[in-house]
């Protein structure tokens, strides 16, 4: 279970951001009570030395230690009263002056109890949403919208839907490489977004992109500055823990990207990091555009889901 370092990298930077802006917020509240009401500065000053009274009071006395100490406590609660006093007459708040979090539960740095907390987890969340490609995807598909009342056949669909379900399900323990095949409109893209939406939603790194862009970015990648800190954009085609490919086939097939294709698929096997692909080619379209080498992993390391029925996106104009 992860999270693309850039999405982490990102929210870490959003959450320590949030930290400063709110410590210079109280500041500044601070300074315009002390301009405005001076006696709270005195009484801020005295509960500052609060800590050294009782150092001094530990290392005197300690037949009196108790008494001391006992002083000292009542002393800073009137004081406290005090000032709570003066807050409210002068028209602030009793807690105005007090350093404010977006999340009080965490105290703004994603962790409550040695565990994420829930604000930060839906940032991570949001923000890996919008760097897996889907995130206007997700309003409208989803396994909820997925709807079998659309599709003639649907005992097939049906049998599609749970598949896709049951991949989210067993996702942890099995890392299956699918290839959905069909002609268009026919939900290969509302399934492999519905997947997609569930597992980041798990807090899994998914990215789901087409073949086109994956390759625009593989042939970019070629032309970036060698001596440069950033990572290759598409090293996270690489990485993630699952790759949803969209319309493979559609891309421009040359030696290049032929070649890329191939080191996406080799490479995500060798690390078990399973590929999401769907086609509208035929499995004999498949064979003519690519290399054996890469056939071979196609129908020997996917599992087939094939597609069938009539155009939804026609049938709804």
């Amino acid at each position: 279970m992860s999270f693309s370092k850039n999405v982490v990298r990102l929210v870490n930077e959003e959450y320590e951001n949030k930290r400063i802006k709110n410590e210079g917020l109280k500041d500044s509240r601070l300074i315009e009570v002390y301009s405005k009401i001076p006696e709270i500065r005195a009484i801020d000053k005295e509960l500052s030395s609060t800590g050294v009274n009782i150092l001094a009071v530990a290392i005197g006395s300690k037949d009196s230690y108790n008494e001391k100490l006992a002083e000292l406590r009542a002393r800073n609660q009137e004081l406290q009263e005090k000032r709570n006093q003066l807050l409210i007459k002068n028209g602030y708040s009793e807690d105005y002056t007090d350093l404010h979090y977006d999340c009080k539960v965490c105290q703004d740095y994603g962790v409550n109890g040695g565990k994420l907390c829930s604000c930060y987890k839906n940032r991570l969340i949001e923000e890996q949403f919008k760097l897996s490609g889907i995130s206007n995807l997700i309003k409208t598909q989803s396994f909820e919208t997925f709807s079998l009342d659309l599709y003639e056949n649907k005992e097939e669909m049906g049998e599609l839907l749970r598949f896709a379900e049951n991949y989210v399900k067993d996702f942890a323990t099995i890392k299956e490489n699918v290839l959905f095949a069909g002609g268009t409109g026919l939900g290969k893209t509302h399934l492999s977004t519905a997947i997609a939406k569930a597992l980041i939603e798990k807090c899994y790194n998914v990215i789901y992109e087409t073949a086109q862009n994956i390759f625009f970015d593989f042939d970019n990648d070629r032309f970036r500055d060698r001596f440069s800190d950033e990572e290759p954009v598409s090293q996270k085609y690489l990485d993630c823990d699952l790759l949803i490919i969209d319309d493979l086939g559609s891309e421009a097939i040359n030696s290049f990207t032929v070649s890329c294709l191939y080191n996406i698929i080799n490479t995500r096997l060798n690390k078990n990091l399973p590929i999401i692909a769907s086609t509208n080619l035929s499995s004999k379209e498949i064979r003519a555009k690519y290399h054996d080498r890469i056939t071979s992993r196609l129908f020997g390391e996917f599992t087939i889901k094939m597609f069938h029925g009539n155009d939804l996106r026609k049938i709804k104009k």
